[in-house]
């Protein structure tokens, strides 16, 4: 069991919460948590979220995007207070997952709320000090939808971030608004013949899509780790 000691508004439908969970005692980057709701009825619904947050220590974040037609999802953005228990399980998985002992080049893609776990890639790199270079496609409909969004336009030595907004881009944008297209893996993605590992994250459709264009451009499919989310 968790107990909430904060939660910050990161889009009009996101939120990222930060739980005190006893005994957690630490996670991997990329690893998820399930969270556990039960009703005055009984009834109860379980659904599973990816740790923003990464190392050791009884703390964790969660950034939740609102599903309309979920059932976790818009009590944890609309309803949960700080002092709210949180029932918890976890951490859990151990393939869709970075580590600093990791030395060869990462290529992280995110749709949407897919940043979480990459969140948690780029969060763990930093804090260790690790000098493998990073690249992150972060693809957003609006620059307000973007999770974290501070933290990534921050300056960094060994993170490179390139934004795709595929509804609305800002002024200035070089790029025009639109889906992820397989030449914008190819201009801002490490090419295959480097053979970086990769890790795609977001909705089916994107992953997807992304996925199969990285394997059309050469990457190796057992270097292209995916974890896709929707709607129950």
């Amino acid at each position: 069991m968790g107990v909430v000691t904060s939660i910050r508004r990161e889009s009009a439908s996101g939120r990222s919460i930060t739980i005190d969970v006893p005994g957690w005692g630490g996670n991997i980057a990329g690893q998820h948590t399930d969270v556990r709701l039960t009703a005055s009825n009984g009834y109860t619904a379980v659904r599973s979220y990816s740790v923003a947050s990464a190392g050791v220590g009884d703390r964790i974040e969660l950034a939740v995007d609102r599903l309309p037609s979920g059932e976790v999802s818009p009590y944890l953005v609309d309803t949960l207070r700080e002092g709210d228990e949180l029932e918890l399980r976890g951490p859990l998985g151990g393939w869709f997952v970075w580590t600093p002992q990791q030395a060869e080049n990462v290529q992280l893609i995110g749709g949407g709320s897919g940043i979480v776990p990459l969140m948690a890639m780029i969060r763990s790199h930093e804090a260790s000090g690790s000098t493998t270079p990073f690249r992150l496609l972060y693809s957003v409909r609006t620059p307000l939808d973007a999770f974290f969004r501070a933290e990534l336009e921050s300056p960094s030595a060994n993170l490179e971030v390139t934004w795709i907004f595929t509804r609305h881009a800002p002024s200035g944008c070089s790029r025009p608004a639109g889906r992820i297209t397989a030449a914008d893996l190819e201009a801002h993605g490490f090419p295959a013949a480097l053979a970086p590992t990769v890790f795609v994250c977001g909705p089916t459709g994107f992953v997807e899509t992304v996925a199969t264009a990285l394997v059309a451009l050469g990457h190796e499919p057992d270097r292209v780790k995916t974890e896709r989310f929707g709607g129950a």
